[in-house]
């Protein structure tokens, strides 16, 4: 009976999709992005935001459903030194990565935005995406040293083998929402908050804890203990080094990164005919 009433219910579901009017939006997007994790244990902190910008397509199959396909590319930062921390203000360690990455997803206004309809909504949307990431920082003489190599915590070294090395594409879940406006039928401008819960707790190079740093030292360099453990850097520094197994971060929980952001797009009915939709609704760009 429950499959018959669930079958049934497609079955009377079917003619609102055929006649509800479709549409699509294509546009570009920009704003910020930061970073939620071990250096940074604020989601909206006063510091470390970084540019973000997107190429975004919608297709709604009626005026409040719709699938959604995007790439984004952004920076994200954080630094111990510009912790409230005094213990993280210690640690000294910051990082930084650029992120490109590609989701798809659904999106849902509440209300129905539509030529004929609403032209203001508020909406939601939840997906999956996958970004590609590769953590850096300064070394004491300010170079640019790229962390992963360098097995920071021990990551792929035969004598730490349950850390094995985390992998530079990586898993992403993108939730959130914002308020959409059409305008003058022809464009759609949204603000989006959107959270990206991450498949890793390396996006800033730190999760677990120290390990041995004669033996960093041994399989990998000098430069490895240097941005492994760099409390050292700080005035003051008591002059010890942290032991085997000191924590390092908080492997507990995964890292996030986010974007607030404006995106502009362009509202057609089908690819066939966009040029005359587009002349139809806004003439003076198209003559």
């Amino acid at each position: 009976m429950a499959l018959k009433r669930f079958v049934l219910s497609l079955a009377l579901a079917i003619p609102l999709f055929v006649q509800a009017q479709s549409h699509h939006e294509v546009g570009i997007t920009a704003g910020v992005a930061n970073y939620y994790g071990d250096l940074q244990p604020n989601l909206f902190p006063s510091n470390g935001y970084r540019p973000e910008v997107g190429f975004i397509y919608k297709y709604f199959i009626n005026p409040h459903l719709g699938i959604r396909a995007g790439v984004n590319y952004a920076s994200v930062t954080a630094a111990d030194s510009l912790s409230d921390i005094p213990a993280n203000r210690a640690r000294n360690l910051s990082f930084a990565t650029n992120i490109l990455e590609g989701h798809v997803g659904l999106e849902l206004n509440f209300l129905p935005i539509d030529l004929y309809r609403m032209k203001v909504s508020p909406y939601i949307f939840g997906g999956i995406g996958v970004f590609y990431f590769d953590p850096y920082a300064s070394d004491p003489s300010g170079n640019k040293i790229y962390l992963r190599s360098l097995s920071t915590e021990g990551q792929g070294l035969a004598a730490y083998p349950d850390r094995k090395q985390y992998k530079l594409v990586q898993m992403a879940y993108p939730i959130g929402g914002g308020m959409k406006f059409l305008v003058g039928n022809v464009f759609v401008i949204t603000t989006e908050l959107g959270f990206r819960y991450t498949s890793t707790d390396y996006l800033d190079d730190v999760s677990k804890s120290y390990v041995n740093l004669d033996t960093l030292m041994q399989y990998k360099s000098k430069i490895a203990v240097q941005m492994s453990y760099r409390g050292n850097q700080v005035a003051g520094w008591d002059g010890n080094y942290p032991t085997n197994n000191f924590q390092r971060g908080d492997s507990k929980q995964n890292d996030w990164y986010w974007f607030g952001s404006v995106s502009v797009s362009i509202y057609f009915r089908s690819f066939g005919n966009m040029r005359d939709y587009l002349q139809g609704r806004c003439p003076s760009f198209w003559k």
